[in-house]
């Protein structure tokens, strides 16, 4: 890089803070005029609207919640009427269900305590002064409810409620008051939370201007404050310090006034502004846009040229050729690591690339190496003994086998031979191994011609028989039979052997397919399998069906190489 370069590289940080800043500088005096101008006609609607919203959402909570409540009530009344056991049992059931209700109970017109509901509380008496209310007797569907306070009746248990009243006549015909006395901790704590700004309130109180619920209701009744707004009706209402929403329950005598203080309510009503920002905001987009082009001149085109390459690179990782990208300072250094990047990736796959073949020539080499030594033995030893028996012409006959096993093993080095030498060679095995278990069973060969001059892995079959024998055949009583079968499938070569032994079950089947070559084994299914899909891919290789007492099915599948193949004869 020339010292013109440097001179023309501008810092991505420099440029990004100086338009930040400008932004910021312009959108901050913008806002805090406009603010400014708002504050004082908006700040009053902003707190009408704050409080209406909020104790409206309280009146709508707390009226649900006593719906709610005088169903359950109706349900009461309805099942007390009919005073069947099933009907008492519903009480009890409903008090022991729903956790805010303490009791339910009846007095009779002196205010004796006839019968009582609870969730297995112990009483303290059987009758209480404050337990009958004053009921006109009418059905406007209005709640008759009482105004909090603690429950007296039980031993140790003070909960504080509210009663829910209601008198009827009994089965027997007597005039008698129902109560039922619910948690009012509930709609408490729900109003302790709910709150107008930083300082406002919403608090409880009936149509005749009695508190029923206030959040400092402590302080009121020691009277370090006074509420100003009992007695108004429902409505906004407006005064010099606060504004009162009051809204009444449709239900019951209560009221919900919400309280909100004008001088705290300073957040700005965002509507009244939004024409003038929009002017503004109109202003601040167009200084973006100009901003944006420069930005975009200076480092959005290289940085858009360095993503095309690395797109590029991913694609073809192998040919590709970088060409520098100029820019700015960052965009001028991070062109040259990834330059670099390429370079270094390249030379690794390259290395990979002959790690990975001379991984797969050792991995090879070590598969084909794996030679039984106790078949050579034994084969060894049965030749040595027909030979002190005399019978010198069938020696000499598995001397021949033998070393045609051993020609076509070694095979000059290759890998891939015709499976015309694979099918002699396992001819050659079968041959050796009938010798030496007395024709303990027979064997027969259906190759299709034209696949003979086909290659495959050599040492194929010869593996897949030996297990045939020592786990199938070698075990039964009756004669053994092993079937080789060679067949072409579209573009596949398939080779089935399949045996009449004992089976195996579908566990033996995994664990031979996997299990590592073993003096033994010899060379072993798992060693078939590992040599196939090394050279074809793992779409190729060794599949076994068997059923215990049923015999077992190899299908070997490879792909049709000819000779002057990719594959060669490595």
């Amino acid at each position: 890089m020339n010292k013109s370069d440097k001179k023309r590289n501008i810092s991505i940080s420099g440029i990004f803070i100086a338009m930040v800043m400008t932004i910021v500088i312009i959108s901050t005096i913008a806002a805090m005029l406009i603010f400014v101008q708002i504050y004082k006609n908006a700040m009053e609607q902003s707190a009408v609207t704050s409080g209406t919203q909020i104790s409206g959402q309280v009146l709508n909570t707390v009226e649900n919640y006593t719906n709610e409540m005088q169903n359950v009530m109706q349900q009461i009344v309805l099942h007390m009427r009919k005073g069947s056991l099933e009907d008492l049992a519903f009480i009890q059931n409903m008090v022991e269900i729903r956790s805010d209700i303490v009791a339910v109970t009846t007095y009779d017109k002196d205010g004796n305590l006839l019968d009582c509901w609870n969730n297995g509380q112990e009483l303290k008496r059987k009758s209480a002064d404050h337990a009958v209310y004053t009921d006109d007797g009418s059905d406007d569907g209005r709640l008759n409810i009482s105004k909090p306070h603690v429950e007296s009746l039980f031993v140790e248990y003070y909960p504080w409620v509210v009663t829910l009243y209601q008198k009827i006549s009994a089965p027997d015909g007597a005039d008698i008051q129902v109560n039922m006395d619910i948690r009012f901790s509930d709609i408490a704590n729900y109003i302790d939370n709910v709150g107008i700004g930083q300082h406002g309130y919403v608090y409880i109180a009936d149509l005749d201007g009695n508190l029923i619920y206030h959040p400092q209701q402590q302080l009121i009744y020691s009277e370090l404050k006074k509420e100003k707004g009992t007695h108004l009706k429902e409505g906004t209402h407006k005064e010099s310090d606060a504004i009162y929403t009051v809204h009444n329950l449709s239900n019951c005598d209560w009221k919900i006034v919400g309280v909100c203080f004008v001088d705290e309510m300073i957040t700005a009503k965002v509507k009244n502004a939004v024409k003038i920002l929009l002017i503004m905001l109109c202003g601040i987009l167009v200084a973006v846009f100009l901003l944006g082009l420069a930005f975009s001149e200076l480092f959005s085109a290289p940085v858009k040229k360095l993503a095309h390459a690395m797109r590029g690179f991913e694609k073809n990782t192998e040919n590709f050729v970088f060409i520098p990208v100029r820019g700015t300072t960052e965009i001028t250094t991070l062109s040259s690591s990834f330059a670099h990047l390429v370079v270094r990736i390249q030379k690794l796959m390259e290395q990979v690339r002959q790690e990975e073949i001379s991984l797969r020539k050792t991995e090879l080499k070590a598969l084909q190496a794996q030679i039984n030594p106790h078949f050579l033995y034994n084969t060894l030893d049965a030749i040595a003994w027909m030979c002190e028996d005399g019978r010198n012409e069938e020696a000499e006959e598995m001397v021949n086998a033998l070393a045609r096993l051993f020609r076509i093993s070694i095979s000059k080095g290759h890998e891939l031979i015709p499976i015309a030498k694979e099918v002699e060679h396992a001819k050659s095995y079968l041959k050796i191994e009938n010798f030496r278990y007395k024709n303990q069973f027979i064997y027969s060969f259906d190759v299709e011609e034209r696949c003979l001059l086909y290659y495959c892995n050599k040492i194929t079959l010869q593996p897949i028989i030996e297990n045939a024998i020592y786990h199938g055949v070698n075990q039964m009583v009756d004669e053994g039979e092993i079937q080789i079968r060679i067949f072409m499938d579209q573009q596949d070569i398939v080779f089935q052997i399949e045996d009449n032994g004992i089976g195996m079950t579908e566990e033996q089947c995994s664990e031979i397919l996997h299990q590592e070559a073993s003096d033994r084994v010899g060379i072993g299914i798992k060693n078939v399998n590992d040599r196939i899909q090394i050279y074809f891919g793992e779409n190729y290789g060794l599949f076994i069906k068997s059923e215990p007492d049923e015999g077992t099915c190899v299908t070997i599948r490879i792909p049709k190489i000819e000779e002057d193949t990719d594959y060669g004869q490595k």
